[in-house]
């Protein structure tokens, strides 16, 4: 499957939805962190997978394919979290290694 480019801006609520995707949060635990309903959730996400073009034909998983298209766009904040080394990272002139995908 092709993955397109973001088609819009996402909301910061968009993001955050997404951010809470790529970790592994379910749709619940995604309405429980942020006070809002699973349906909201399971919207924003749908809302959020029409912006990267991404449609579900019943042998996709869209939240697999929307957390590794947010990743592909925004970075990979997601591995920081899990102490990974991002695949990007290099040393820059001040001896400091940085990330090219990160988004800060």
């Amino acid at each position: 499957m092709e993955l397109n480019i973001l088609t819009r801006e996402l909301t910061p609520f968009e993001q955050l939805v997404c951010e809470h995707l790529c970790d592994g949060f379910t749709n619940s635990a995604i309405a429980s962190q942020t006070a809002h309903s699973e349906k909201v959730i399971e919207n924003t996400v749908s809302r959020v997978a029409k912006a990267f073009s991404i449609r579900s034909d019943g042998n996709v998983n869209v939240r697999v394919l929307l957390a590794l298209a947010y990743r592909s766009h925004f970075g990979d904040k997601a591995f920081d979290k899990l102490g990974v080394a991002c695949q990007h990272m290099s040393v820059d002139a001040n001896g400091q290694q940085i990330c090219a995908k990160h988004i800060d």
